[in-house]
């Protein structure tokens, strides 16, 4: 093999390896990571997404960083509240980078830290709250300790964007006390609504009976009005009648005759039986007597004279139907059987 031959293959072979150094040096940052760079074990950049190279043997990459939003879950914290009770608290927190750089430098491990700066303000935050106080006041409890986080990382690059306190547990005994708490509370409020429902359906009704009643009398109110009306309207038609009748006799000329056979007419209704008492005027009474004797001048009606003298036929004695020999007194009895002649006695 000749020294040419020799030469071309150290070529070959240094471009390889030239090739090889220059691909491996080739680096290619995803979108939404950053990459720390160290020259000679310093601080040299901060690689944003894209296509880098690096230095062989002088640059390395010291951090991968994520600059998206990250979630940490941490284990549950046991905490005192203010009214000596003991429990468990989880905590989410959300947090992103902003500095890569401090983030690298400035805390070694940085989530731990986290973790036991959210466990410390929470109990600082809880201890100053009563149970009730707690359970309903997790904005409260999520304000603060984000507060206190973020002035807290922000020197080490890392902006805590959320907190929040996903399960609070108290104690067993706490629990089931808190049940009864809330049994009870439920029975009290469905006794206050039956007894509202109650007080509503009785006034409902009452208004209802109270409405009945004032049409009820609206009603007869009308109806008597109705009938006072009708009869005052009936009496002024009769008046009104009995005025007409009088002025057409007026107009005719009426003479005593016609009074005469007026009053008649009124003596025979008032006599047909139905009235008790007669009253009858003197006037009417003359007339009558006169209007009698002339009738029996002129020969009208019945003159058959009166026969004074002829005797009376003494009517048979009947036996009274509604009396037996069974029902009759001693007394009866007696003059029943002696025959005893009433006519003489």
């Amino acid at each position: 093999m000749g020294p040419e031959v020799i030469i071309i293959s150290l070529i070959v072979i240094f471009v390889i390896l030239a090739l090889c150094i220059l691909f491996s040096n080739l680096c290619v940052v995803p979108q939404g990571n950053t990459w720390v760079i160290e020259r000679l074990g310093k601080y040299s950049a901060t690689w944003e997404a894209g296509l880098h190279i690096k230095t062989p043997i002088l640059e390395k990459v010291v951090r991968k960083i994520s600059m998206k939003e990250q979630v940490a879950d941490f284990e549950p914290q046991s905490v005192i509240t203010k009214d000596n009770v003991t429990m468990n608290v989880d905590s989410v927190v959300y947090f992103q980078v902003i500095d890569p750089k401090a983030l690298t430098y400035g805390v070694e491990r940085p989530i731990a830290a986290i973790e036991n700066l959210c466990a410390t303000t929470l109990r600082n935050i809880i201890g100053s709250m009563t149970l009730d106080e707690t359970l309903v006041g997790r904005e409260t409890i999520n304000a603060e300790t984000i507060k206190v986080l973020d002035e807290a990382t922000n020197k080490g690059g890392i902006d805590i964007t959320r907190v929040e306190v996903q399960n609070i547990t108290p104690p067993l005994s706490i629990q089931e006390a808190m049940e009864k708490q809330m049994k009870a509370e439920r029975d009290r409020r469905e006794t206050l609504l039956e007894a509202e429902g109650h007080k509503q359906a009785s006034i409902t009704r009452a208004e209802g009976d109270k409405q009945a009643l004032v049409l009820k009398a609206e009603a007869e109110r009308d109806a008597a009005i109705a009938r006072a009306t009708g009869q005052a309207e009936s009496i002024r038609l009769v008046y009104e009648a009995e005025a007409r009748g009088i002025e057409m006799l007026k107009e005719a000329n009426m003479d005593e005759r016609v009074l005469l056979i007026k009053k008649l007419e009124a003596l025979s209704k008032l006599g047909d039986g139905r009235a008790t008492k007669i009253v009858v005027p003197t006037d009417l009474a003359d007339a009558a007597a006169d209007l009698t004797f002339k009738t029996e001048m002129l020969g009208f009606g019945n003159n058959t004279p009166v026969d004074g003298s002829a005797t009376k036929k003494p009517a048979p004695k009947k036996e009274d139907p509604c009396c037996n020999d069974a029902e009759k007194s001693e007394t009866t009895k007696h003059f029943a059987n002696e025959h005893v002649d009433f006519d003489k006695i």
